[in-house]
């Protein structure tokens, strides 16, 4: 694969990983939201009674894998591209550790 070819697949894939840390931020809101409400009702959350995770902690560990994932592609992409191409991008650093 070419230098800008990988540095294309790089920043996409960057990209990607941002929106997926976007939306892990969401459902781990939508999920304090959740519990909150449920709460506040007395409310049992069902799946999560029959199964032992509720539905948004599913999609959480989901998405949480999905963007491991994808740092471990941006860190393989980073190891065949030259200094000279990461500091065109901008992009020296690590790739950022999943949210918890």
């Amino acid at each position: 694969m070419q230098d800008t070819q990988k540095q294309r697949v790089l920043v996409e894939t960057m990209t990607r990983r941002d929106e997926a840390e976007a939306l892990l931020r969401a459902l781990l809101d939508a999920k304090a939201t959740s519990e909150k409400n449920l709460a506040a009702i007395r409310q049992a959350d069902f799946m999560k009674s029959v199964t032992g995770r509720s539905a948004m902690e599913n999609a959480i560990a989901s998405t949480q894998r999905l963007i491991e994932s994808f740092n471990r592609v941006i860190t393989d992409l980073r190891s065949n591209l030259s200094d000279e191409d990461l500091e065109l991008l901008g992009e020296l650093e690590d790739p950022a550790p999943p949210l918890r």
